[in-house]
């Protein structure tokens, strides 16, 4: 178990000296420079040696880390059979949520929720792997 102050990383060597002879192989891909600072991050902490921030690719703006939370949150609610109107109330705090169905039709409010339904099934489904890539 590697700790530090971003919490705990388990690893599974199987040689005694592999700690203090690391390699890491990096395939030569269009993401092969941010897989060799991250691979760098990596034996920098299994080393116990100061490893610092995450290559500035990997770190959310506090717009994304916003964006997320609201992904998430939208989703959940979806999840649980709710639709566009709840969305709107939980997540927007939307007062257009709770509209007549002529006024709600043509709200901004009702466009922006499906628009987060629809983006948050896509990241739980397969486009949280866009954030591992740093993209």
């Amino acid at each position: 178990m590697i700790a530090d102050g971003s919490g705990e990383l388990h690893v599974r060597l199987r040689d005694e000296q592999a700690a203090r002879r690391p390699a890491v192989l990096v395939p030569l891909d269009s993401m092969g420079e941010l897989r060799a600072d991250v691979a760098l991050h990596f034996v920098r902490r299994l080393t116990s040696q100061r490893a610092g921030l995450l290559p500035a690719a990997l770190r959310l703006t506090s717009f994304q880390k916003r964006r997320l939370i609201q992904l998430l949150h939208a989703f959940d609610v979806h999840d649980l059979g709710g639709g566009p109107r709840d969305v709107a109330a939980k997540v927007l705090a939307s007062d257009h949520a709770q509209r007549r169905s002529v006024e709600w039709k043509d709200s901004h409010a009702r466009r922006k929720a499906n628009r987060l339904i629809h983006d948050s099934i896509a990241l739980v489904e397969h486009g949280y792997l866009k954030l591992l890539r740093g993209l």
